[in-house]
């Protein structure tokens, strides 16, 4: 992103029904097959929970997280609405038990 400008980091922490490593990896290959391609993305990352860090400070309610960072506030509303974002929800959805979103602008 240039200086001064304001992007927006959209994180997103999956819970899933079934944590085993193959549910964790078919998860993460679908973000890396729909999410990372739009207009935009300036980083887009995308893995499992790191289980060596257990202090009292880390949260550990999840199995996989995402993590894209977007050039605009308008670039993070048209992924949101595209066709590719909503096809994943689609498909993943049923594999979550739950999903938590932080989206911070910076």
């Amino acid at each position: 992103m240039p200086a001064g400008s304001t992007g927006l980091a959209h994180l997103v922490f999956f819970a899933l029904k079934d944590p085993s490593a193959d549910a964790r990896e078919a998860l993460i290959a679908a973000c890396r097959k729909h999410l990372p391609q739009h207009e935009g993305v300036v980083h887009f990352s995308v893995g499992v929970r790191g289980e060596a860090y257990q202090r009292p400070v880390n949260d550990r309610q999840f199995d996989v997280a995402l993590v894209i960072v977007f050039d605009s506030e308008a670039a993070h509303d048209r992924y949101q609405e595209s066709a590719a974002h909503k096809q994943f929800i689609a498909e993943q959805a049923s594999n979550w038990s739950s999903v938590r979103v932080f989206d911070a602008i910076v």
